[in-house]
């Protein structure tokens, strides 16, 4: 594997790693501060603010390394003919579906927040986190299973 390819799979994994604990802790640990009224509007804003942001660069990034990592590791029919290929493609999956989940969940944390509004906002935005935070933890299972299988272990 050359130097290029081995940054690439490195920073592929440090933003997925970035990206799904993100999306973790909000809604583990700031979304029931909110529903709560223990979180103020303005840091509620903010922290929505930096998910999307995260996000957003997460998903940009992970589609740059991780078209660069499938160009050079697969053709057409080992993404569609093998386990490992499905793997691939239901990762892809699983990031449009965080993606979509996360931009809808943090533009629901911040409506209302101009009114100092934050029960309401977490509230409305827990479904889409809440399963956002389960597609993350989806992500990491499919890469683990894509790790095995690269080792030669197949569990499916």
């Amino acid at each position: 594997m050359s130097l290029v390819n081995a940054a690439v799979y490195v920073v592929h994994l440090l933003v997925a790693a970035l990206w799904t604990g993100s999306v973790l802790f909000v809604a583990y640990a700031i979304l029931p501060l909110g529903k709560n009224g223990d979180l103020n509007a303005a840091p509620l804003e903010a922290i929505a603010g930096k998910l999307t942001t995260v996000s957003r660069a997460s998903a940009l990034l992970l589609f740059l390394t991780g078209g660069h990592m499938a160009a050079y590791a697969y053709t057409v029919e080992s993404l569609t003919g093998n386990p490992r290929g499905h793997l691939v493609l239901g990762m892809l999956v699983l990031w449009f579906v965080l993606a979509g989940l996360v931009e809808v969940g943090a533009s629901k944390l911040t409506e209302g927040t101009e009114q100092d509004k934050v029960r309401e906002p977490a509230r409305n935005a827990s479904p889409f986190l809440q399963g956002g935070a389960v597609v993350a933890l989806l992500l990491l299972v499919d890469a683990g299973l894509l790790v095995v299988s690269g080792m030669g272990i197949y569990v499916l």
